[in-house]
C-alpha cells in the first residue's frame, strides 16, 4: 500500500519516510521543491509560493495547471516502485475525490493530472457553460453546483473531500493533511497546454 501512516486517538501520526526514491529526488525532498522527478526545474511550470494574479478572474472560462503538496510534504500519497507511482490508500483516495470534482461542479472538466508521492500536479478546466447541457436527459445530482465555480472553490472543495475521508481512515480528526495554500499557472495557449500535458506524463515515469 506504499507509505501508509496510520494513527489514533487524535495524536499526530510520525513522519513518513519515503522509500525507493531515486537518487535525484532526494536533493528535492526537505528543501521544498515542487517537482522532485528527473526532470530539470523549469520555472515555467514549478513554483514555490503561490502565483494567484490580484485582481484576476480565476472563475473565468480557461485552463489550470494547480500544484497541491502533502502537509510539511510527506509522501503519504504512494512510493517509487519499479519506476512508476504506487498509490497508497490516501491517493487512491485522492484520485476518487479528483475526478468526483466534475459531479460536483457542472461547468469544469478535468484533464492530465499524475499523483506523486508527497504532491499533486493537475490541469482544471472551467466553461463559460456547463458540460451537461446537451445532456438534458442525464440526471442531475441535487448537489451539482451550476454557478460558474472560481479556482479556489475547486481546489478547496478537492482538499476538504479528501482530507476529510483520508482522516476518516487514519481515525484521526481535524489533522490537515494538504498544505495550506497550491501553486497555478494559468495556460495561455495550446503549446503551453501540450507541454503541461508531457510534463505530467514524464513524472508518471521515474528514473533513477
Amino acid at each position: 500500500m506504499g507509505c501508509v501512516i496510520m494513527g489514533r486517538g487524535g495524536v499526530s501520526p510520525p513522519r513518513a519516510k519515503c522509500r525507493n526514491i531515486p537518487a535525484v529526488w532526494q536533493s528535492c525532498i526537505g528543501r521544498g521543491d515542487l517537482a522532485p522527478t528527473a526532470m530539470k526545474y523549469n520555472p515555467a511550470i514549478d513554483h514555490r509560493r503561490s502565483t494567484c494574479l490580484k485582481d484576476y478572474d480565476y472563475s473565468q472560462a480557461g485552463a489550470y495547471f494547480v500544484t497541491i503538496c502533502t502537509q510539511g510534504r510527506e509522501c503519504l500519497l504512494g512510493e517509487v516502485i519499479d519506476a512508476s507511482i504506487s498509490l497508497s490508500q490516501y491517493g487512491i483516495v485522492v484520485e476518487q475525490i479528483w475526478h468526483q470534482i466534475p459531479q460536483h461542479f457542472s461547468s469544469v472538466a478535468l484533464d492530465a493530472a499524475v499523483i506523486m508521492p508527497n504532491h499533486f500536479h493537475g490541469i482544471i478546466v472551467i466553461s463559460e457553460e456547463s458540460f451537461l447541457v446537451q445532456q438534458e436527459s442525464q440526471d442531475l445530482a441535487p448537489n451539482k453546483n451550476s454557478k460558474k465555480p472560481t479556482l479556489g472553490q475547486i481546489v478547496a472543495y478537492f482538499k476538504y473531500q479528501s482530507t476529510k475521508l483520508i482522516n476518516v481512515a487514519r481515525d484521526l480528526s481535524g489533522v490537515k493533511f494538504w498544505q495550506r495554500n497550491y501553486y497555478e499557472h494559468i495556460i495561455r495557449s495550446e503549446a503551453s497546454l501540450a507541454q503541461l500535458r508531457i510534463y505530467i506524463e514524464q513524472n508518471s515515469r521515474i528514473t533513477s
